[in-house]
């Protein structure tokens, strides 16, 4: 049975070229990079070329490129390095109800020491207003995180539009960008942002690595303390041949970007037209146009997604009902919740994420099978649309049973 992966936000697969540039770094040119020798410096040119590439993919300047572990650690030391260098002029954060975890929790530590967090609602579609962003800046804020575009359900955010409030603010302006990196082009001078995290592993690099652009000016302090490596910002003995891999990603990525978000586009536009014409009580979720070339996020009435996963696995399809980074939770999506679904409405969510290696045949094969399935599960269900017994109070007697929590906050 063919694999067909649709689960591209969680992470894909390491381009064998990427692998190729990364191999010389593991058993040729392995010396620590902060050597004098030869093999050190070797090392320290791998990682010098990677800092250009991953620099040219956001037109920014290679000395404001600090590598990290990934994502969750870039958000961090983002947005804990900034508050904590800059708490003497304020202690205000302004974020919103849909980042993701790496930011929210980030978020709600600093709120349980002395930081205050607005955290801004966004519209049924997932898009935060711009003049609710620019109402919530008080005198005391001193850092705005706005994701460029959500990993649930796909949303791009109006980014230069807040990027300029913040600066016209001047409140320091951090973007997480880890969906969106190496998938939409990004300028961070035009679009003013001051900050901005990112993770290889999300368009065809290595797991284990990042990237945290900081403008220059920008003061942040350290997470971690020791060798002083990154400028200061990052010590620990760099992962070279991670490095190398990110910065082949991003510069693969640079030239291919146009044409691969064209193609993608088109995919995603013809499975979401088929499947909302041919699956009654169908819905998307985020927004129509405005949201990753890639991402489609769906939502069935009457049956819940995590049975939804199971049997489409059964068909060869790997694809999620929110984020990966949260799927052994029951609890609903904060995002969904966030978008004012109901929780058993936001449980009925399917995330299918493509990639370069998905074809016109994998969508093909998945709007064949897709109908079939929810059908299925819909006749199992004591809560399809012709059960008498299908009201809310009982699906909340449902997801009671299993332990979830119910409201819409």
């Amino acid at each position: 049975m063919k694999l067909v992966y649709f689960d591209n936000s969680a992470t894909t697969r390491t381009d064998k070229e990427v692998l190729a540039a990364m191999v010389p770094y593991t058993v040729e040119h392995y010396g620590n990079p902060s050597s004098l020798h030869t093999p050190g410096r070797e090392s320290k040119f791998g990682m010098d070329a990677a800092r250009e590439q991953v620099a040219k993919l956001f037109k920014a300047d290679p000395n404001e490129i600090i590598f990290t572990s990934g994502g969750t650690e870039s958000d961090n030391l983002a947005i804990k390095g900034f508050t904590w260098a800059n708490k003497a002029k304020g202690k205000h954060i302004v974020t919103t109800k849909i980042e993701h975890h790496a930011v929210m929790a980030t978020c709600e530590h600093l709120a349980k020491n002395g930081y205050q967090v607005t955290y801004l609602p966004v519209d049924s579609e997932g898009l935060v207003s711009v003049s609710d962003f620019e109402k919530a800046i008080r005198p005391d804020t001193i850092l705005a995180s706005v994701m460029y575009a959500n990993n649930e359900i796909g949303t791009i955010q109006p980014i230069r539009e807040l990027g300029a409030i913040a600066k016209k603010k001047g409140v320091a302006f951090h973007v997480d960008a880890v969906q969106a990196a190496g998938h939409l082009p990004i300028d961070v001078k035009a679009e003013n942002i001051d900050m901005l995290s990112l993770s290889a592993h999300k368009f065809y690099g290595p797991k284990g690595v990042g990237a945290l652009y900081l403008r220059k000016g920008i003061r942040i302090e350290p997470l971690f303390h020791g060798g002083g490596h990154e400028r200061g910002l990052r010590s620990s003995t760099e992962n070279v041949c991670g490095i190398v891999g990110l910065g082949k990603a991003a510069e693969m990525a640079s030239k291919g970007m146009a044409d691969e978000s064209s193609r993608l586009t088109k995919l995603r536009d013809r499975m979401i037209t088929e499947v909302l014409k041919t699956i009654p009580h169908s819905h998307l979720n985020g927004h129509r146009t405005k949201r990753l070339p890639s991402n489609a996020n769906f939502r069935f009435d009457f049956i819940e997604g995590e049975s939804l996963i199971m049997q489409l696995d059964m068909y060869g399809f790997a694809a999620s009902t929110g984020s990966a980074c949260s799927t052994k939770s029951l609890q609903p999506s904060h995002v969904l919740l966030a978008l004012g679904l109901r929780p058993e409405e936001a449980h009925g969510s399917l995330r299918i994420s493509m990639g370069k290696d998905n074809t016109d045949e994998d969508v093909d094969y998945l709007l064949e099978t897709l109908p079939k399935v929810v059908e299925n599960l819909r006749a199992m269900s004591p809560y399809n649309e012709n059960n008498p017994m299908k009201t809310d109070e009982a699906w909340c007697s449902k997801e009671d049973e299993h332990g979830h929590e119910h409201g819409g906050d």
